[in-house]
C-alpha cells in the first residue's frame, strides 16, 4: 500500500509481524534479536533512527529521510510492542489532538 491511504493499516500489519517475532530466534530474526536484548537496548536504536532521520533532513536529502524515518518507525513499534503498547493507542492520542492547537496542547500536558 502506498500514499496515505491505509497508513494505520500498514502499522497495524507490520506491528503483527513484529509481535510474532517476539518469540522468534535471535539468530535468524533482527525483531527477535532486539526482544532479546531488552528495552534499553530497542530504546537506543529507536534514539539512533531519530537522530539519523534529523540529519537527513539537515542535510535537505528527502530520499535518505525517507529511509530513515522508515527505519525509525520500525524500531518504534518494536519498542511500543516491548512496552505492551498497539499503534491504535497512539493513533488514539493523535486523534484526540486534532483541531488542537501544538501551543495549547503542549500547555495542556505542562499544566
Amino acid at each position: 500500500m502506498s500514499g496515505r491511504d491505509g497508513a494505520d493499516a500498514v502499522l497495524e500489519r507490520l506491528f503483527a509481524i513484529i509481535e510474532s517475532r517476539r518469540g522468534a530466534d535471535p539468530e535468524t530474526s533482527y525483531t527477535a534479536r532486539l526482544f532479546a536484548r531488552g528495552i534499553p537496548k530497542i530504546a537506543q536504536k529507536t534514539g539512533e533512527e531519530a537522530v539519523e532521520a534529523v540529519i537527513e533532513a539537515v542535510r535537505g536529502d528527502t530520499d535518505r529521510l525517507a529511509e530513515e524515518s522508515a527505519d525509525l518507525l520500525y524500531h518504534l513499534l518494536v519498542l511500543w510492542a516491548a512496552m505492551d503498547l498497539r499503534p491504535a493507542d497512539v493513533l488514539d492520542r493523535l486523534a484526540g489532538r486534532l483541531g488542537t492547537g501544538g501551543l495549547d496542547e503542549k500547555k495542556r500536558r505542562n499544566g
